[in-house]
């Protein structure tokens, strides 16, 4: 299992508690959850309990085969009701063991009683028992409200919990050693870092090959992924596919994205919520200004189903008469747009990483992309990335470029101008990330203005 030693030791932290402990652990689909848990399993007294979509009955049976082979070796008939078999389980607890179910929602949805009985038996028999209670499921949604939100019985009885996020560009690098960092930095704009879509590809062969014959050919797993995994959480796919292409193509506001499906703006909004729920699109705004900001835009958090939307869902009947190689090649040709985005969300990540790791002058209050007025220029501005301190006077401006070209002095010209917006901010540094270089000439400034200039290779320096 490629990374995840922060989520193991947190795991391991509570194994190793001396009393109760229930963690509730989510995250969408394909994010990498099971795998945690049975590696965690293999290596501690665990039962582990994969639910299914079966009818309850069925899930008790399986449950009860588990837990009566775990303690007693045999399975001797099922339990009549859900309180039996839990009630089993604290009798026969004596060290320490880890009760794991996972995708607990299948179970919800059949028996919505089973989070009422497991309150009762956390209060009045498994409190004061030696055991480790872990609740896993894909529906954000379900976890969020009905296992951990205010009106389910369950509320507060957790101990702990865990969303297991995607993996950022450095760890979802792992996946591919025979790649350079470029082509590392390019797998993981068009894959994102969740762990599923990762193994797909293949490193030892090229990018423009992966996307022919991992993406684009029929029968290919992520070739029908998007359409599968929204299939599987919603219903209306077809608005929400519409919504996810329109936003994949630059409509990025409500309004525009309403405008452009044909559906009424409420509609839309409703639906983008649920897509938030998904993990798959998030809200940004200008860094620095509150939530409420009305500049605020959408885009599509998941790189894959960004890259997927941008190309096959709105290309899918010319990419079917070129070909999977002739619509490899044709992506190609526009992947350094696809890349811009990304890789300042790359920049990003990196810029997090050196912040954990104290190798910034401040840690970042605020982060993120800028955009608005400028008043020096008396027009719209935008900065790549930009970090601010808590105070407000100290801040770093990014500039992101990964293009063919060496970056010219014009861009830098252009961070230095958009750092007139901010004349309450008294030291400024100025820094940029360039996937080709630099010209001589942004060399020779960077050295008069000690602003710092990075590549490629110096976001694997770790």
């Amino acid at each position: 299992m490629y990374g995840r030693k922060e989520e193991m030791n947190h795991l391991k932290e509570l194994y190793d508690s001396n009393r109760f402990e229930f963690l509730v652990m989510y995250g969408r689909r394909r994010v990498g959850k099971t795998t945690i848990l049975q590696e965690f399993a293999e290596n501690t007294n665990s039962i582990f309990f994969p639910a299914r979509e079966k009818n309850d009955a069925l899930n008790l049976e399986d449950f009860s085969k588990m837990i009566q082979y775990h303690f007693d070796k045999n399975f001797i008939a099922s339990f009549q009701s859900w309180e039996d078999a839990l009630n089993y389980i604290g009798a026969k607890v004596e060290q320490r063991t880890a009760v794991i179910i996972d995708e607990f929602p299948y179970i919800i949805e059949e028996n919505p009683s089973i989070k009422s009985i497991l309150q009762h038996t956390i209060d009045h028999n498994w409190k004061n028992k030696n055991i480790f209670l872990i609740l896993c499921g894909s529906s954000v949604s379900i976890m969020e409200s009905d296992v951990m939100g205010r009106k389910s019985p369950l509320h507060d009885r957790q101990t702990s919990s865990l969303e297991i996020k995607p993996f950022d560009y450095l760890e979802s690098s792992a996946f591919f050693p025979n790649y350079s960092n470029e082509d590392k930095l390019l797998a993981y704009g068009i894959l994102g870092g969740i762990p599923r879509y990762l193994e797909a590809f293949d490193s030892k062969l090229s990018i423009e090959r992966n996307i022919a014959e991992k993406i684009i050919r029929n029968g290919a797993y992520l070739h029908e992924e998007p359409d599968n995994l929204l299939k599987a959480e919603l219903r209306e796919t077809n608005v929400y596919s519409s919504i996810l292409s329109a936003i994949a193509n630059g409509r990025n506001k409500i309004i525009d994205i309403a405008n452009f499906i044909h559906e009424d703006r409420t509609k839309v909004a409703k639906y983008i919520i649920t897509l938030q729920t998904l993990r798959l699109i998030e809200k940004r705004i200008p860094c620095g200004e509150p939530e409420t900001s009305k500049k605020s835009i959408y885009v599509i958090k998941d790189n894959f189903f960004k890259f997927w939307f941008r190309y096959e869902f709105t290309n899918n009947s010319y990419y079917a008469m070129l070909g999977a190689k002739g619509a490899s090649k044709e992506i190609m040709k526009d992947i350094s747009n696809l890349m811009g985005d990304a890789f300042e969300d790359i920049c990003k990540e990196y810029i997090i990483r050196l912040a954990k790791q104290r190798k910034l002058p401040f840690i970042p209050y605020h982060l993120g992309k800028w955009w608005g007025a400028n008043p020096a220029i008396k027009a719209q501005d935008d900065v790549d990335l930009l970090a601010i301190d808590r105070t407000g006077t100290k801040a770093i401006f990014i500039e992101c470029k990964f293009t063919s070209q060496p970056m010219p002095y014009d861009e830098y010209e252009d961070l230095m101008t958009a750092t007139k917006a901010f004349p309450n901010i008294e030291e400024k540094q100025l820094w940029f990330i360039s996937k080709s270089g630099y010209t001589k000439s942004v060399i020779e400034q960077a050295k008069k203005d000690q602003a710092t200039l990075l590549t490629v290779d110096d976001l694997f320096d770790f």
